[in-house]
Order: C-alpha cells, then structure tokens, then sequence
C-alpha cells in the first residue's frame, strides 16, 4: 500500500474529527449515524468551499434488497430505460455496499462543512428503499450542487483490483454544459483519491483511472457537475480488506473530500 498523501486542508479537516456495482441480495444495514459537524471556527483561508453545494449519493440502501418490486421498477435514462435502483454487491465476509457507501459518505459531510460548503445527502440513512436514480440526479439539479458524487463499490470478477471514475459522455441537448465541468471534478477525485490513498487504477476496466459512460442514470440526468466512484472492487480479496476497515474508509473520505476541494477550492 503506497502512503498517505492527503491533501493538507483534508489532513486538518480530518484530524479534527473524534474519531456500479453488482446484484445480488444483502442483508440490511444498521443505521450508522452522521459524524457531527465541526465547530466553525476555521480562518477564511481553511474553508475554501465557502458557497458551495456538494451533494453526496451514497450508492443503493439498506433495504433495498427486501423490496424488489419497487427498486426494479423501470425509469427513463434518456439512454434507455433502466432499474429504479439495485441492491448493490457485497463482500464474500457480507460487508454490503450500500453499508460502504453510507459511511464514506457520512465521514466525507463534516470534512466538506467545515471546509464551508453545504453538504446535501441523496438519503437519511441507511435503512430505507432507493431512492430511483432519476431522483437522486434531480436532488443534486434542484441543490444547484457545485459538484456530485456517487460513491459505490464496484462487483467484478474477483481478480480485477483498484478504482475508477466514470464521468458522463455527451448527451446533446440533454448535458452539453456539464460534461467539461464533469471531466475536470472526475480528473480531481481520481488524482486526490489516488494520492490520499494509495489505491491503484482499475486493472479491469477504465483507462488511467478514468470512464465515460452514457448508461448511467444519476450522470445522464444530471444538469450539475457530477462523476461516480467506483472506490475499489469488493469481490477482489485485497480491495475488500481495504474497504472493509473503518480507519481505511476515513483515509477514503479524506482523499474524496479533497478532491472535492480541488475542484472547487
């Protein structure tokens, strides 16, 4: 595992703190509350995201997986029509996707607010059903967000190891004015999240840690800034263990943040 290079607002931001994907069923997840918030004492210069509007998606929910008929409802794409939502994969020990996500996304909310920027989550916790990938594009439309992410754990063949970016293809009359923006947010994350954590390019999809896709809702539907993460493949023994820990997760959330800041620092 290379070393932590974290960006130096991440490091603080962190410091300060107490402490895609495949099918197939999952158990549902405990509700895992929200870090607090930090108190807001930073200088002007610590919060560089004053202004800005991030939204998070964390990928799938909780309880998914106990309501199929509701998440395999078909929704517009623009592309075509696809699933409202999926459970998500998991890892062979059962640690579930949306689990992951849940929690990188809740580390990344206080880092983010105390940087200065407001944080808007695409679902409350994690015990809940969906929501449809064309709502979660349409919270991040009506936020005005500065930039999305969707953060997810990927489920490929087991011997495909690293993460990738995927940022949106051009669509024309639909996203004409987001997909530059799309690919400068994308080209950020994966540098930031690269560097924070070690991790490597995908071996198994992407180039250099990059994909543009047109098949995916929450991208296609998007009027704002927007790319996905896949953080790491969950059914590859290595990136599972990675995923699996809670202080490598924090190192995730940091390096994710940062690259946040980057894009609108």
């Amino acid at each position: 595992m290379r070393a932590y290079r974290a960006g130096p607002v991440a490091l603080a931001m962190l410091a300060a703190l107490s402490a895609g994907c495949g099918g197939g069923a999952v158990p549902a997840a405990q509700e895992a509350a929200l870090p607090a918030s930090p108190p807001a004492s930073p200088t002007a210069g610590a919060r560089p995201l004053a202004g800005k509007t991030v939204v998070l998606d964390p990928g799938h929910n909780g309880g998914n997986a106990a309501h199929p008929e509701e998440i395999n409802r078909q929704v517009d794409i623009i592309t075509g029509r696809k699933a409202c939502n999926t459970t998500g994969t998991e890892t062979d020990d059962g640690f579930p996707e949306h689990a992951f996500t849940w929690d990188v996304a809740g580390q990344m909310k206080p880092i983010l607010e105390g940087m200065g920027a407001k944080v808007v989550l695409t679902r409350p916790n994690d015990k809940g059903v969906g929501p449809c990938v064309t709502e979660r594009a349409a919270i991040g439309n009506e936020a005005r967000a500065d930039a999305v992410l969707s953060i997810h754990g990927d489920g490929a063949a087991p011997s495909g190891h690293g993460f990738h970016v995927i940022m949106p293809g051009l669509l024309p009359g639909h996203n004409d004015d987001v997909v530059k923006p799309s690919a400068r947010l994308g080209r950020a994350v994966r540098d930031a999240y690269r560097e924070g954590t070690g991790m490597p390019y995908a071996n198994y999809t992407a180039k250099n840690g990059l994909q543009t896709r047109t098949d995916l809702g929450g991208l296609n539907l998007s009027k704002r800034p927007a790319v996905f993460i896949e953080c790491g493949n969950m059914r590859n023994e290595g990136d599972a263990a990675k995923m699996s820990d809670a202080a490598f997760r924090k190192r995730m959330a940091a390096a994710l943040a940062d690259g946040i800041r980057r894009f609108l620092g």
